[in-house]
C-alpha cells in the first residue's frame, strides 16, 4: 500500500528509532544504557496518584469527556498560573486541556495553517514543530539558536517574505535540546514581532518547573500583550513526571483557543476526566515540595554527568533548567550521528545527536538525565573510556 506523500516528507520520529536501537541490542545480550529519552526514571507523585485512583473508581469519570475540560480543571490551571507566574487567565476562554503537549502542538499547525503557509520553528528543536507543519501541508522555516545569543534566534535575520507567510512561531524556554533559559528581553521581541506581522506565538512551557540554582523560570504570557497574540501550552510530564498520563493544557489568546477546539472537536473526545482530575492535584501548593525534591535530584545529576564530561575534556555549560546536557561532540567525528554511533556500538550508551533535532543542533549530542545516578555514572565512565 501506498502511503501519503506527506508523510513520506517526514523523516522517522528520532525517539521511536532510539526505542528501537535499544530494544536491537538488549535483545542482543548487551547491556545497554540509555541517555537518549527524556523519560522521568522516578514514580508521579503519591498525591497525584492517589487522585487518579479515586478519580478511576468513581463513575461519573467514565463517560466521553468534553473537549472544553472539567470546569474544576481549567480553574485550577488558572490558579497555578496566577499563584506561579502572576498571570490571569479566564478558566472559561483562555484555558483548555489537551492531551499532552504534543498532541496540542501538532494541533496547532493543523489549526493554523494552509498550503504555502509557514510555521517559524526554533533551530534545533523539538521534532514536531518541523513535522507537524509538513503533516499539514504547509513549510517550516528554521530559525537557528545561536550560542552566542544564548540559545536564542536572531529574529532580525527573518525575510520580510518569511514573516509575511508566517502563520505560528514554536520556541520553548527552558529550552529543549540546549538547556537554555530564555534571554532577557527574547519574548518582548516575539511579541512585537507577532503582533506587526499578524501570527501566533506558540510557546512550548514544557520545562519550566525543573529549573536549578535559584532561577525561576517565566510564563511568556506575563510579558506585556503576550496574551493577545499567542497561546503557552504547559506540559505536566517532566515537573511532575506524569509523562504516561499525557496530560497538558492550551492556555493564553481565547481565539485561538477556540480555533484549537474547534478543530479538536473533530478528531478526539478530549481528555480522560481521571486525567484531568489527577492534573488538578498535581498543581496544588501541597506539591510544589515533591518538585522542588526532584529538581535536587536532578541537579546532583547535572553536576555528576557535567564533572565528568569536564575531566574528559568535554567543554559543557551547566543549564539552569529541563533534564538535559547539551555538550559539543569531540573532534575527529563526520557529525553528531557519526559521534552517537560510536558511542553505541563501542560503548553500549544511547545519547541522542544534535543533527536530530535540526541543522543547527549539528556538532552537538543530547545527554538526559532520567537515569539513575548508578547508571548514570557508568554510562560517562564508559565515554571515557571511548
Amino acid at each position: 500500500m501506498r502511503p501519503s506523500s506527506r508523510l513520506e516528507k517526514i523523516p522517522p520520529y528520532l525517539f521511536a528509532e532510539l526505542e528501537r536501537k535499544i530494544a536491537e541490542k538488549r535483545a542482543a545480550g548487551i547491556d545497554v544504557i540509555s541517555l537518549g529519552i527524556g523519560d522521568p526514571d522516578t514514580p508521579t507523585y503519591p498525591a497525584i496518584v492517589e487522585a487518579a485512583q479515586a478519580a478511576v473508581a468513581d463513575p461519573s469519570t467514565h463517560q466521553y469527556p468534553s473537549n472544553r475540560g472539567r470546569q474544576d480543571f481549567r480553574e485550577a490551571v488558572a490558579e497555578f498560573y496566577q499563584r506561579r507566574f502572576g498571570v490571569t487567565l479566564d478558566p472559561e476562554t483562555e484555558v483548555m486541556p489537551a492531551i499532552g503537549a504534543k498532541e496540542c502542538i501538532f494541533n496547532l499547525n493543523l489549526a493554523f495553517l494552509d498550503p504555502g503557509d509557514l510555521a517559524l520553528a526554533s533551530d534545533p528543536g523539538y521534532p514536531v514543530y518541523t513535522g507537524g507543519p509538513l503533516l499539514a501541508g504547509a513549510e517550516a522555516e528554521l530559525m537557528p539558536l545561536i550560542p552566542e545569543l544564548g540559545f536564542a534566534p536572531d529574529l532580525s535575520a527573518l525575510s520580510a517574505d518569511v514573516l509575511r507567510r508566517a502563520r505560528l512561531m514554536f520556541f520553548n524556554y527552558p529550552n529543549n535540546p540546549t538547556g537554555a533559559v530564555v534571554p532577557e528581553g527574547f519574548f518582548q521581541r516575539v511579541v512585537e514581532l507577532a503582533g506587526a506581522h499578524d501570527f501566533l506565538a506558540v510557546h512550548d512551557n514544557a520545562y519550566s518547573e525543573t529549573t536549578y540554582d535559584g532561577y525561576v523560570a517565566p510564563s511568556f504570557l506575563a510579558t506585556p500583550g503576550a496574551k493577545e497574540i499567542g497561546v503557552e501550552v504547559f506540559s505536566l510530564s517532566k515537573g511532575y513526571n506524569m509523562t504516561g498520563w499525557r496530560c497538558a493544557a492550551i492556555v493564553g489568546n481565547a481565539e485561538a483557543i477556540a480555533q484549537y477546539w474547534r478543530l479538536k472537536s473533530n478528531i478526539d473526545s478530549g481528555l480522560f476526566e481521571a486525567v484531568q482530575r489527577a492534573g488538578i492535584a498535581a498543581l496544588q501548593p501541597a506539591v510544589d515540595a515533591d518538585v522542588r525534591a526532584m529538581n535536587e535530584v536532578y541537579a546532583r545529576r547535572r553536576d555528576l554527568v557535567c564533572d565528568a564530561l569536564a575531566q574528559a575534556g568535554v567543554e559543557v555549560t551547566r543549564p539552569k533548567g529541563t533534564i538535559y546536557i547539551w555538550a559539543p561532540i569531540p573532534a575527529g567525528f563526520a557529525n553528531s550521528a557519526a559521534y552517537c554511533e560510536h558511542v553505541l556500538e563501542h560503548a553500549a550508551v544511547v545519547i541522542s545527536p544534535g543533527g536530530a533535532y535540526g541543522r543547527s543542533g549539528e556538532g552537538f549530542f543530547r545527554i538526559s538525565l532520567t537515569t539513575p545516578d548508578e547508571r548514570l555514572l557508568e554510562a560517562v565512565a564508559r565515554l571515557r573510556a571511548l
